[in-house]
């Protein structure tokens, strides 16, 4: 029986495929909120994130621009902070260019509200970082808020303010001195408010500059090239497309905060590690956070954090960076990854029991060790799942990873493929694999979870010609496209579900998969709306 690739490729779109290669960076939230560090009128803010502490200790635009006269950032030192990023791993470098403060980090023609004009550092800080990006090889990106509490929002707990007229004129031509003054651009992460679909549609702009630049979903209304996850959120479904995961060395808050607690750096380390794995075992991308105080510096915690990041992924070089995500999905025991005639195996959860078995898979398996050292594992075959013997505790108290060495490209036979009985393959709910992505009304707090694909997997032992039934309800007049081994077709909803569709072409001693999605999405997303509660594959007679 031939199975089918382990690897999940995600995307067939050149610019898109360009950043998904990206795989993991660094945020950094800097501005006039790490110079105030947490702290108002001498006590802590503890609502909110510090980032947007102007608004959750209701200070006056006055007032916040009095910080502005201390802000002299003496420590800035972009050279530092992109060695850091290198020493983590990372592969580019994301920028608070303008919070919901207003408060931008670049000169811009467009106000004297900025770190230029209106500090005693008198720099442009995205131009410096830029230029040393480009220097020491990393990408650049940059994050922009659509929120903008300067040029005349009101506090909105939710950040969920439309944009007015000329607040959305602002953002044209900031956007257009950001994506011209800078270099190459390789992300654009927009961020909260709530523009109308026109509106959303014309800050797109970034396609007439920087082509090349993959654009966030958080310039909403379901445009954009990747979806952003919630704060610090590892995905519970498999998804479908380009996605990331936003994350924060702490979660209460992403701008500096002088009083945050910080221990355990081993613990914080080990927790980071996992949620970059399980994000990138998925087929997401990894941006994780610094908060530089307000002099620029970066906080010696968060830096050794980030080390201890790099350290582990130096340990296990190309098994979580560079590699893919398969189709063997999370494990009770953790998850797996691909590169080439590899799999990495990363056990999160160290069994009990001594074994650790990967089910499914049907490529001949050279040699097992523990990754990072030359402990050779013994292991067996039960059916078509590897069994892997674990030694008593693991070599590497951050994560361990069991390199598994194949003879060829990895194939597997997914567990829940379903087998021919009496002539028919009966597929019910429980056979399918659901694969989802999200759509929003313009906002944060419209964002829905969707289904975009169903799929499910045939054992064929035989060649022949057969019908395929579909019981239960679909978008009647949407066209859907379906796939059952190399057989494609088209039809309405209507006739999805009404009647039998074929004969289709089945081959023999193979697994083939059957996939279901819509021919044409008004939009990354968009959902199937098909309920299938039962799917029957029979061979013509």
């Amino acid at each position: 029986m031939r199975g089918i690739s382990a690897e999940l490729r995600t995307t067939s779109d050149s610019r898109v495929e360009a950043w998904e290669k990206l795989e993991y960076g660094m945020f950094i939230h800097w501005g006039l909120y790490s110079e105030i560090g947490g702290v108002w009128k001498g006590q802590p803010v503890t609502k909110g994130y510090n980032e947007q502490i102007q608004m959750w200790a209701n200070i006056s635009e006055e007032e916040y621009l009095e910080v502005a006269k201390r802000f002299t950032a003496e420590h800035f030192n972009p050279e530092e902070i992109c060695q850091l990023a290198k020493d983590a791993g990372m592969r580019y470098i994301v920028l608070t260019t303008k919070h919901h403060d207003g408060f931008s980090m670049f000169k811009t023609e467009t106000t004297d509200y900025n770190i230029v004009d209106r500090t005693p550092f008198g720099q442009d800080a995205l131009k410096l970082l830029a230029d040393e990006c480009q220097k020491q090889g990393l990408k650049l990106g940059l994050y922009y808020s659509l929120v903008d509490w300067h040029q005349g929002h009101e506090f909105d707990h939710n950040n969920c303010n439309e944009i007015p007229e000329s607040i959305e004129k602002i953002i044209v031509e900031q956007l257009q001195e950001l994506l011209t003054n800078y270099g190459p651009i390789a992300e654009v992460w927009f961020d909260m408010g709530a523009p109308t679909l026109e509106q959303s549609k014309r800050f797109q702009i970034v396609r007439e500059y920087q082509p090349d630049a993959a654009v966030n979903s958080r310039i909403w209304n379901n445009q954009g090239d990747f979806r952003t996850l919630g704060d610090n959120e590892v995905p519970s479904v498999p998804l479908d497309g380009a996605w990331q995961t936003p994350a924060s060395i702490y979660h209460s808050t992403w701008g500096y905060r002088s009083w945050q607690e910080r221990k355990d750096l081993t613990g914080k380390v080990q927790e980071l590690v996992k949620s970059l794995v399980k994000v990138r075992a998925n087929g997401g991308n990894y941006l994780l956070n610094i908060g530089p105080r307000g002099d620029g510096s970066i906080v010696e915690y968060e830096a050794d954090v980030l080390r201890g990041i790099g350290d582990w992924l130096e340990r296990h070089q190309h098994a979580c960076l560079d590699s893919s995500a398969t189709r063997f999905g999370t494990q009770a025991w953790g998850e797996v990854m691909v590169k080439d005639q590899d799999l990495f195996l990363y056990v999160l959860h160290w069994p009990e029991e001594g074994e650790l078995r990967l089910p499914g898979l049907l490529t001949d398996v050279k040699r097992v060790i523990e990754n990072g050292t030359e402990e050779v594992l013994n292991w067996r075959l039960e059916e078509n799942d590897c069994v892997i013997t674990l030694p008593s505790k693991p070599d590497d108290e951050i994560l361990p990873v069991v390199k598994v060495e194949l003879s060829d490209k990895a194939t597997l036979i997914p567990s829940s493929t379903v087998k021919e009985e009496d002539g028919e393959w009966n597929i019910h709910k429980e056979d399918l694999d659901f694969r989802h992505s999200y759509k929003d009304q313009g906002s944060y707090f419209t964002t829905k979870q969707t289904v975009v694909r169903i799929s499910a997997y045939l054992a064929s032992q035989q060649e022949g010609k057969a019908t395929l039934t579909v019981t239960g309800k679909a978008d009647r007049d949407a066209q859907y496209r379906i796939q059952l081994g190399d057989h494609l077709l088209s039809v309405t909803g209507k006739q999805l579900t009404n009647g039998s569709i074929g004969p289709i072409h089945l081959s023999a001693n193979e697994v083939i998969p059957l996939t279901i999605q819509r021919a044409e999405s008004s939009y990354k997303g968009e959902d199937i709306n098909l309920e299938i509660d039962r799917v029957t594959v029979k061979r013509a007679k």
